[in-house]
């Protein structure tokens, strides 16, 4: 069946397009949708389609979920855990989710081929139009202005070339977003860069009501047993299969000279045999991504642009996450944009897009300040093991840590740990 062409000019124009039906463009386009504006939604690939991802979701996340009025039940497909097990330093630590007024106290667990058409979905059903297999290219510019206006793009199998326009442009095309680069948006060398590298066994650890974070990597294959660079983690997905995977950063000095997939491969020898993380288990490759942190690109708004999700580098650099900022920074973005639709002049609505770098800043600066001194730290293994033997130690401690490293605290009326991390990040430099 041919893929559906915009014919008309109408079909061929919006207010608001939204490049990239992930986590960040999906919640984008839903938001738009429901206040009443016209969306594009472009995806390069059809549904399903995968993603390199651990698959687990934290309270912060489900909360996203939540606000779309995605079904999260078990009988929708959703497996729910209770908190994070950490492992390292000889020690076993199991926390649960923090019980707070601003997030539940559950995580939830699906894999990405499904859970992105989840979201994808949910925003056409608000009254988004969603054109999969739609390539964008590159932008369409004013000449006169700078400004944005539009994209070419190739639609369909048969790559029909087509172009769609719109006053207000969202890319959410993930870390290699072409369509930031083409204009002159490029990455920041000073901000962390993560790589995630991830496969799935057959497992009977596929059932499990925990995360699991390793905070130590050991390769057990040689006369020595020999500490790597980065984390890992199990995560069962309730389907008799489990997710197995590690995060490197590129503050690590053996970043970019180690084979990452063989690293993981050495992890999971060193797993007990029951387990089952053995090559024969495997039920698909290893893959990577890279995970872009910290605002590693700048600025999130120019001439009718704005950068939601991994197009900003919008990842958590204290664990990796990614999910959670990609739709909280879409619903920001939507509200920026409804916002500035709203206003009566151009230069009225021009005002009102360029506060969404403030508020991203003013919600994430701090945070990923800190988050980016945490990263040079544990980047040295030795530190890292260092942290984890005095840590693990103190539950009370790591309940601290639970809270600070997954971002999960009330902002009004918690608890002192609260007070301590919000407190933390007001005065740490929003950069």
């Amino acid at each position: 069946m041919a893929d559906p062409q915009p014919t008309t000019a109408s079909e061929r124009s919006a207010d608001v397009i939204v490049v990239g039906a992930g986590p960040a463009g999906s919640a984008t386009a839903y938001h738009l949708a429901r206040s009443g504006l016209d969306v594009l939604l472009l995806e390069k690939t059809a549904f399903p389609r995968e993603k390199v991802c651990g698959d687990g979701l934290t309270p912060r996340a489900v909360k996203q979920l939540v606000a779309m009025g995605i079904d999260i039940s078990e009988e929708a497909g959703w497996l729910r855990n209770k908190g994070l097990r950490i492992i390292g330093g000889g020690q076993r630590l199991q926390l649960e989710w923090p019980e707070l007024a601003s997030f539940p106290d559950y995580g939830l667990v699906r894999k990405r081929d499904d859970f992105d058409e989840q979201l994808a979905r949910q925003a056409e059903k608000a009254g988004a139009r969603l054109y999969e297999r739609c390539n964008v290219s590159e932008p369409v510019v004013d000449a006169r202005t700078g400004r944005i206006t539009g994209v070419h793009a190739k639609l369909g199998e048969e790559k029909t070339p087509v172009t769609f326009h719109a006053p207000v442009v969202v890319a959410a095309d993930g870390n290699s977003t072409r369509l930031s680069l083409k204009m002159g948006l490029h990455r920041r060398e000073d901000r962390p860069m993560g790589v995630a590298v991830r496969t799935y066994f057959t497992s009977p650890r596929h059932d499990d009501d925990y995360l699991e974070s390793w905070l130590e990597l050991w390769d057990r294959r040689g006369p020595q047993d020999r500490l790597l660079p980065g984390y890992g983690w199990i995560f069962g997905m309730g389907d008799g299969t489990s997710n197995v995977g590690l995060g490197v950063l590129n503050t690590s000095a053996s970043f970019k000279d180690l084979d990452w997939r063989e690293v993981l491969k050495a992890w999971c020898a060193s797993m007990p045999a029951d387990w089952g993380y053995v090559p024969e288990n495997m039920t698909g490759p290893i893959r990577g991504a890279a995970l872009p942190m910290a605002f590693n690109r700048q600025p999130h708004y120019t001439r009718g642009l704005l950068l939601v999700g991994d197009a900003g580098g919008l990842v958590n650099p204290f664990n990796g996450e990614g999910i959670a900022y990609a739709m909280e920074s879409g619903a920001v973005a939507a509200e920026t944009i409804v916002q500035a639709h709203a206003r009566a002049t151009f230069a009225q609505r021009e005002r009102a897009l360029q506060h969404y770098p403030k508020v991203l800043k003013d919600t994430y600066g701090g945070y990923y300040t800190m988050g980016r001194a945490f990263v040079k730290l544990i980047g040295n293994p030795k530190i890292m093991k260092l942290a984890t033997e005095r840590g693990l130690s103190h539950p009370v401690l790591m309940r601290f840590t639970l809270k600070m490293l997954a971002n999960l605290t009330d902002p009004t009326g918690g608890d002192a740990m609260d007070r301590i991390i919000n407190g933390l990040t007001k005065v740490t430099p929003r950069a």
